[in-house]
Order: structure tokens, then sequence, then C-alpha cells
């Protein structure tokens, strides 16, 4: 137990060494290797496979965000589903319950953006 430590860190200031190391080394060795010639069709702005036609400050259509609010809800969902799912022979019924009354509440507020139509795209 006379061991500073620090030195309990060594390895891993070693594993980082290395890794700037190469990454260093690859990237140097790409700038050497490769045609830093960039054309201006490459320096061009890509915007869906056609020249950008617009400010980049306008204003999204507010269902984009709904989309993405309701990706971010159903990807939680998931993320809760699977540890319930692992250890639902430990939490018992209860667990079981909870778990219902939760995706009970995802679903009507999916049904009430469904109403509401926020997933039409006219």
């Amino acid at each position: 137990m006379n061991q500073p430590l620090l030195a309990n860190y060594f390895p891993i200031l070693v594993f980082l060494a290395i890794a700037a190391a190469i990454s260093i080394a690859m990237v140097g060795g790409s700038v050497l290797a490769a045609k830093q010639k960039p054309n201006p069709e490459k320096l061009s702005a890509y915007e869906c496979g056609f020249e950008p036609f617009d400010d980049t400050r306008r204003r999204f259509d507010v269902r984009f965000y709904l989309v993405a609010i309701l990706f971010i809800i159903f990807d939680l969902e998931v993320a809760f589903l699977f540890p319930w799912a692992v250890s639902l022979g430990s939490i018992g019924w209860v667990g079981f319950f909870s778990m219902m009354g939760f995706l009970g509440v995802l679903t009507v507020g999916f049904i009430y953006e469904w109403r509401k139509g926020a997933l039409d795209w006219d």
C-alpha cells in the first residue's frame, strides 16, 4: 500500500499517449499521401441533393419538432422497456402494472398527437 495514488493511473496515461500518437500519425499520413486539391463542387453546400435556396435562419414548420419529440419519447420508451423486461421476474406484479401505466400514458399522448394531425404531412 506504499504505492502513490497516481501510479494506478499510469496505464491509462500510456494508453492515451499511444492513442494520441496513432491518431496524429494517421492524420499526418493522410495529409502527406492524399491529394489536397478540392474542387468547387466539393466545397459547395450540399442540401438534400439540390442547391440551398433560402436563408438558414428561416422558420421551420412545427411538425418537424413534433416528429422529433415523438422520436425521443418512443426512443426513451424502448430504453425503459429493455431493463424492465430483463428484471420482470424479480419486480413482480407491481413492476408490471407500473410499466403498463407508463405505456398507457405514452399511448394516450400518441393518440392525442395523432388526432391533432401532428403526423399528417399535407
